[in-house]
């Protein structure tokens, strides 16, 4: 498989001690290519994603908010959809200035017609949402801390309209073990044969998100949007350890 080498990603190539993972400005410098190596389905997930949301904004307006918006592809995607209504109004927060640095160049055109907005905001403090439409989680809550998980998505449960959503995308444990390890293993040989990752790689990498990445399993997950008010709620998308999550607000 080729890849643009254009930024590519080569943070786990380096030798020396391995720090925890960072969303800082070396990991944004490379993150769009790193992100759509490293999540199977990355482009597939982007169109299915912005054709449901397309589903619950009215016809002519709407307010999607982006948890964890990274470099703004999720919301590039959205405003370029063939349905999305004129006057609908993107948001997207993440706590790392060197993302928001990339969104800004990738959206320039749609935040100078506002249609788009940024903001710097850390999850597990997150002000006040607007009344909004769609919130959109992609491998974000895996990052807050377990206990802040819970208020988060009640925040985000009070902010949406009736019949608003909100989509979760995470990684996630398997209840059985022996399932659990099988998935990892197919999910590195992944990132090995598809991505061109080394095991060098993939083991550093791995190293480096263990005290940040805290998975949950997928009946967590529904248990904790559950507590907070939900009461539709479905896997759309499950490619082994990695799972998407419709919830609606009823």
């Amino acid at each position: 498989m080729a890849f643009n080498m254009t930024d590519q990603d080569k943070v786990f190539q380096q030798t020396g001690r391995i720090e925890d993972f960072a969303f800082d400005e070396r990991v944004a410098k490379v993150f769009d290519n790193m992100v759509s190596r490293s999540v199977p389905f990355y482009t597939e997930i982007q169109r299915i994603q912005a054709d449901l949301i397309m589903d619950f904004l009215p016809e002519d307006s709407g307010m999607v908010c982006d948890l964890g918006c990274s470099t703004g592809t999720t919301i590039e995607h959205l405003t370029k959809h063939p349905k999305c209504p004129v006057g609908a109004r993107f948001i997207g927060y993440d706590n790392s200035e060197s993302m928001l640095d990339k969104a800004r160049d990738k959206l320039s055109e749609q935040i100078n017609t506002g249609k788009v907005s940024l903001s710097l905001a850390d999850l597990s403090c997150l002000p006040e949402l607007p009344h909004c439409h769609a919130v959109i989680l992609n491998w974000t809550l895996q990052f807050v801390r377990p206990i802040g998980r819970e208020q988060l998505l009640k925040n985000i449960f009070t902010s949406l309209r009736p019949g608003g959503i909100v989509l979760l995308s995470e990684k996630i444990l398997l209840n059985d073990p022996v399932l659990n390890r099988l998935y990892i293993d197919h999910y590195l040989q992944f990132k090995k044969s598809q991505s061109g990752y080394t095991d060098t790689e993939n083991q550093r990498k791995r190293e480096a998100l263990e005290n940040v990445l805290i998975p949950y399993r997928l009946d967590e997950n529904y248990a904790l949007l559950e507590r907070v008010g939900f009461k539709r709620i479905d896997t759309y998308f499950q490619w082994f350890n990695f799972a998407c999550i419709i919830a609606i607000k009823v």
